[in-house]
């Protein structure tokens, strides 16, 4: 058999693309490797999100092509994003790669990858359409416990700094029954955690002109049995509304979570940024979901050295930050993007001074989240065990309801009973914290299930 190696960058969404590429290639007879030594066939599913990661996915494309030399290879394949945005540069700039799969050609991985004489494979091209559905081949990348579920591709935005509707395409949402059986699938496979994802995932439905929405997608999921987390990533702050907000509270397997990325707090930058609202509007909406749904930890993203930005509106978003307490947060320089129309603006913000501001606000974070931690040792927690801590098999590793997977803390757990595995569910006495993880020893046996 043919020997496929998969290497996966970028986000979430994109790795529910390489899924499905998988899927496809196992069902078409392919073999597949987590060894790029070992491959036929290498596939990298690329990233173009921001400068970085196109470096990125540059220098793997390079890194993967040298097997081609000293390792099995006969075959590299390059698919995704940056394939969408930048088809006609890697075919010039990187001859080592044998075929091209754009954004509209997932499904037809198989047929990039073949090894027959004579076989070629040409890349569709025009504007991103393609969405895949609950009977879509997939095999997934994450832990058998947890998974992704994308409910929708595109973005009908216009935010000045993303070039993503650019090469993703406009919006196209996926109906609900399609999501609420993918979700009874792999809650038969022993998932027990899924993670809503899109561009916007609070947008969902609006192209549809149905009614669709993302409150009526949350009931329509809280029905799904053997499911006990259900979690919201990438919302939209102008998209909540108040039925959201109350399927977020009343849904018996809605995590009390959310990832609303603001981007900034100050008003004339978020105008430029084609966001809307400033930290009034904001700290508004962070009290909302806090008293609409008590006990939901909160997660967002800032976007800091946005052309223009001064010294006083990088100390509005400081005071933000402070004033609204997110349970975690992420920090990320800007990135002129080529073509969006932040790009016609002057980056007149030095990149140390960049850098330097994202440390001071990851700073200001990190008292927070330590200060938010150190709150919650004495108390007995649920926690999802995701498996063997890396450093010791005498400990496991887990996340409460306010953890989402890779990208916020987690928990380290002492005294664990043996038969303890991951995917399973524990109540866990937090006894310590430090930065952003907590330590916590196991002291009942694993939580009953969510009732039907």
């Amino acid at each position: 058999m043919i020997k496929v190696g998969m290497v996966s960058l970028g986000c979430p969404k994109n790795l529910v693309d390489s899924e499905v590429m998988l899927g496809t290639l196992r069902e078409s007879g392919y073999a597949l490797t987590s060894d790029p030594a070992e491959a036929d066939v290498i596939v990298v599913n690329t990233c173009t999100f921001i400068g970085p990661a196109r470096r990125e996915s540059v220098q793997t494309i390079l890194e993967m092509a040298e097997h081609k030399k000293t390792g099995r290879c006969r075959r590299l394949v390059v698919a995704g994003c940056m394939v969408q945005a930048s088809h006609d540069e890697l075919v010039a700039s990187i001859p080592e790669i044998d075929a091209l799969v754009g954004l509209n050609d997932i499904e037809r991985i198989a047929a990039a990858c073949s090894l027959e004489a004579g076989a070629r494979f040409e890349a569709s091209r025009g504007a991103a359409r393609y969405l895949y559905a609950h009977d879509s081949p997939r095999v997934l990348a994450t832990p058998g416990h947890t998974a992704y579920i994308k409910i929708s591709e595109g973005c009908d935005h216009t935010c000045s700094f993303c070039a993503i509707p650019s090469f993703r395409g406009l919006q196209r949402s996926r109906p609900i029954d399609s999501i609420v059986e993918e979700a009874a699938r792999l809650a038969r496979q022993g998932v027990v955690e899924i993670n809503l994802i899109a561009q916007d995932t609070t947008d969902y439905g609006k192209d549809l002109g149905d009614g669709t929405t993302a409150a009526r997608l949350l009931r329509a999921l809280d029905a799904v049995d053997g499911l006990r987390w259900i979690r919201v990533l990438y919302a939209y702050p102008n998209r909540i509304t108040p039925d959201f907000v109350e399927a977020l509270a009343s849904g018996r397997r809605a995590a009390r979570y959310l990832d609303l990325p603001l981007q900034h707090a100050d008003g004339a930058l978020l105008k430029a940024m084609r966001r809307g609202g400033d930290a009034s509007s904001h700290l508004r909406l962070v009290r909302l979901l806090r008293e609409g749904v008590p006990g939901i930890a909160l997660r967002t993203t800032f976007i800091v050295g946005f052309p223009g930005e001064t010294e006083e509106q990088f100390a509005t978003l400081c005071r933000f930050a402070r004033d609204a307490e997110f349970d975690h947060a992420g920090v990320f320089t800007y990135s002129e993007e080529k073509g969006t129309p932040a790009a016609a603006l002057p980056d007149d913000v030095p990149e140390a001074v960049k850098e330097e501001r994202r440390s001071r606000l990851m700073a200001i974070q990190g008292v927070l989240a330590a200060r938010r931690n150190r709150g919650l040792i004495g108390r007995t927690l649920d926690v999802l065990v995701d498996g063997v801590h890396e450093e010791s098999d005498l400990l496991l590793v887990g996340r409460t309801e306010s953890q989402a997977p890779e990208i916020d803390g987690r928990v380290i757990l002492t005294d664990a009973p043996a038969p303890l595995g991951a995917g399973d569910f524990v109540r866990v006495r937090i006894d310590e914290a430090h930065g952003f993880d907590l330590v916590g020893a196991a002291i009942g046996t694993a939580c009953a299930p969510v009732l039907p």
